[in-house]
């Protein structure tokens, strides 16, 4: 049995690399496009820079046990935060 699945619109894209100040200390975070952009829109819907929204996503993983790298803790937080605006 085959099922037939489709790229993302504009196809499937590497991560890339981009600059955010947390604490005063720049960091590199990379991320894939599909992900910069609906962090992007999560910043923008609760009105916050996008460096203080990696800041508090950063903040709450470094609280666990086992913390993931920020790139993981940021992809996992927008499954959740995707799910709830859908």
């Amino acid at each position: 049995m085959s099922i037939a699945i489709l790229p993302p619109e504009g196809g499937f894209a590497g991560p890339v690399k981009r600059s955010v100040t947390i604490a005063g200390h720049q960091t590199s975070i990379s991320l894939e496009p599909g992900f910069w952009t609906a962090l992007e829109a999560a910043s923008a819907r609760r009105a916050l820079p996008l460096s203080a929204l990696v800041a508090a996503i950063d903040a709450v993983r470094i609280g666990e046990d086992d913390p993931p790298n920020l790139a993981s803790a940021i992809r996992s937080w927008l499954l959740v935060e995707v799910k709830a605006h859908d």
